[in-house]
C-alpha cells in the first residue's frame, strides 16, 4: 500500500496542469490564497461559483504550507483518494474480515481510480471520498445492532455536510439515494426512527450551511445559480458537453477497476466447503447494499446526456468489495495467488505510468512556454490581455496578481456561447458587474492599449495580433506579443486571422 501511494505522489509531481479543468480549479485555490479572500472562489478575478468552496480551501491551505506548484494542489485529490481507501479497508473489516479488506483496499489502490483519479485536479475524487465514507458509516451504523451505533450515524451527517461542502446536492443526494433504497429493500426503516437526527442534524448544519449564508448574503441571486442553474440545469439540460450514451459508464467502470473488475461478478460464488448464508443474514446485507450503491448510482448520472468520467468515482469503493470477495473465493486457497495478484496489480500501475509519462499528451493546449516567457519579462502591475481563448493554466504558471483583461465581443457572445469558456467568463461576471467591465472588455481596446508600453497581449498560435503588437514567444498553443505602437506586425504573422475581428472568440482552450 506504501508503495502505491509513493508511486501516486510521485506521478502527481511529473506532469504539468491539464486544461481547462485543473488549469481553472488550481488558479481558483491559488487566487485565493493570493487575494486573502477565503469566502468567494474566483476565476480572473470573478467569482466562480460553479461548485461551493471547500476543495478551494484545501488546496490554497496545501500550497501556504508547500509553497505554490501543481503537486501542491494535487495533494488535496490524492488525500481523498487515501481517505477512500482507508474508509473502505474500515468498513470492509467490519463488515467481512481483514483478509477481505486488505485485498479490497489493494484493489482499490492498484487502480486507475486510485492511481490517475487521485492525481487529477477537480472536485469528483473529493467529493466521492466524502459519498463513498457517509454511505458506510451510516449502513455501518445500520448493522451495528437493533439500534443503530449514534457515533457512526453522526460521523455519517459530517461526510455529507463535507460532500454537499465540496460539490453541491450530489453531497447528500447520493448517499440518501443508496441508503434510501438499501434500507427500504431490508426493511429497517425502524431503526431510522434511533438515529441521532438532533445531533446529527445540528453537526450538518454547522459544517455545511455557514458558506452558504454568508456567501448568499453578499450575492443574493448565489443559490438560484448554483443549485438552480449549474446542478439542477446541467442535470435536466440538453445543451451541455460531453454528450454519451448508455454504455459510457459500464465502459469507464470496467477501466478504472482494471484487472479487479473480472472478480466481481463471483462475489455471490460460494466455495464447495462454504455454507450458504441466510436470507438476512449481514452478509447478504452488504452485499445487496454494494449492488445498491453500483446501481443506483449508475443510473442516476446514465440519465442525463452530460456524462463525465469523475462523476461514478463513487462506485469503485463497494465494487472493489465486491472483487475482493469474488477474489477469496476464487484464488485465495491457491498457493500462487499472491503470485498473481502482484503480477496483475502490475496492469493499473503502468497504465498510469504511461498516461503521466507518455511525453506530448496534450501539448497543444498548454500554455508553460509563453506562461515562463511572460514571468520572466513582465514587471509588477503591467497589464496582461487575452484574445481569441483563455489559457486556464498561464495564470498559475506565470504567477500573475491581477486578473487577465479578456478581449472579446461580449454582447454577442451572451447570445451565441454553449458550454464553454467565454460562457464561465461572463456569468461569473455578473455577480461583479463592475470588476466585470474592467476585466471583460470590447476588441477596440486593444488599439488603445497597444499605444502603452508594458502591456502584454496573448492569443492562440493560429491568430496574429492587432496593429501595434510585437510578437515576443511562440508557443505551442499561444503568442506572446508585447505592446509596440511604432513596430509592424511580425512577418510570420501575416495571412492569420486578427484576434480582434470576427472569426475566432468561440475556440475552446
Amino acid at each position: 500500500m506504501a508503495l502505491l501511494l509513493a508511486l501516486l505522489l510521485a506521478l502527481a509531481a511529473l506532469r504539468p496542469l491539464s486544461v481547462p479543468d485543473e488549469g481553472r480549479y488550481a488558479e481558483i485555490s491559488r487566487w485565493m490564497l493570493v487575494s486573502g479572500d477565503w469566502l468567494v472562489p474566483r476565476l480572473d478575478g470573478l467569482p466562480f461559483f460553479h461548485k461551493p468552496p471547500l476543495l478551494h480551501w484545501l488546496q490554497a491551505s496545501s500550497m501556504a504550507v508547500l509553497g505554490v506548484s501543481p503537486w501542491a494542489a494535487r495533494l488535496v485529490p490524492a488525500a481523498a483518494a487515501l481517505l477512500m481507501v482507508v474508509g473502505l479497508y474500515l468498513a470492509a473489516r467490519r463488515i467481512s474480515s481483514t483478509a477481505v479488506a486488505r485485498r479490497a483496499a489493494l484493489m482499490l489502490a492498484a487502480s486507475g481510480c486510485f492511481l490517475v483519479g487521485g492525481q487529477y485536479v477537480n472536485h469528483d475524487m473529493l467529493v466521492a471520498a466524502f459519498i463513498a465514507s457517509g454511505i458506510w458509516c451510516f449502513a455501518l451504523a445500520f448493522l451495528h445492532g437493533p439500534r443503530p451505533h449514534a457515533q457512526l450515524a453522526r460521523l455519517g451527517f459530517a461526510c455529507c455536510a463535507l460532500g454537499l461542502l465540496t460539490k453541491g446536492l450530489i453531497g447528500v443526494v447520493l448517499p440518501g439515494l443508496v441508503l434510501f433504497v438499501w434500507i427500504s429493500w431490508t426493511r429497517q426503516w425502524r431503526k431510522a426512527l434511533h438515529l441521532p437526527w438532533v445531533s446529527g442534524l445540528l453537526i450538518f448544519a454547522v459544517l455545511a450551511l455557514p458558506w452558504f449564508v454568508l456567501a448568499g448574503e453578499r450575492y443574493p441571486g448565489l443559490w438560484n445559480y448554483l443549485f438552480g442553474a449549474q446542478q439542477f440545469g446541467r442535470y435536466t439540460g440538453t445543451t451541455f458537453n460531453n454528450r454519451h450514451g448508455a454504455w459510457f459508464y459500464p465502459t469507464v467502470l470496467a477501466v478504472m477497476l482494471l484487472p479487479w473488475i473480472f472478480f466481481v461478478p463471483f462475489s455471490g460464488a460460494r466455495r464447495t466447503d462454504e455454507a450458504r448464508p441466510a436470507p438476512h443474514s449481514r452478509a447478504n446485507a452488504v452485499q445487496l447494499l454494494c449492488w445498491i450503491w453500483v446501481c443506483a448510482i449508475v443510473v442516476f448520472f446514465s440519465l442525463p446526456r452530460s456524462k463525465l468520467t469523475g462523476y461514478v468515482l463513487p462506485v469503485v469503493p463497494p465494487l472493489a468489495l465486491l472483487a475482493a470477495l469474488g477474489w477469496e473465493r476464487l484464488m485465495a486457497a491457491r498457493a500462487n495467488g499472491e503470485r498473481w495478484f502482484l503480477l496483475l496489480a502490475l496492469i493499473p500501475a503502468g497504465a498510469a505510468i504511461a498516461l503521466t509519462l507518455v511525453p506530448g499528451r496534450d501539448p497543444a493546449h498548454l500554455s508553460g512556454d509563453v506562461a515562463q516567457a511572460l514571468a520572466a519579462r513582465m514587471q509588477p502591475g503591467e497589464p496582461v490581455y487575452a484574445c481569441g481563448g483563455y489559457p486556464y493554466d498561464l495564470p498559475f504558471i506565470a504567477r500573475l496578481t491581477q486578473p487577465i483583461i479578456v478581449v472579446q465581443d461580449w454582447p454577442r457572445l451572451r447570445s451565441e456561447a454553449g458550454d464553454n469558456w467565454q460562457r464561465e467568463l461572463f456569468e461569473a461576471g455578473d455577480f461583479e458587474p463592475a470588476a466585470a467591465a474592467r476585466i471583460l472588455q470590447q476588441p477596440a481596446q486593444l488599439a488603445t492599449a497597444a499605444q502603452h508600453k508594458g502591456a502584454w497581449l496573448l492569443t492562440p498560435e493560429d491568430m496574429r495580433a492587432p496593429p501595434g503588437w510585437k510578437a515576443v514567444k511562440q508557443g505551442a498553443r499561444w503568442r506572446l506579443y508585447a505592446s509596440a505602437a511604432e513596430g509592424p506586425v511580425a512577418a510570420q504573422d501575416e495571412g492569420l486571422r486578427r484576434c480582434d475581428q470576427h472569426g475566432g472568440e468561440q475556440r475552446q482552450p
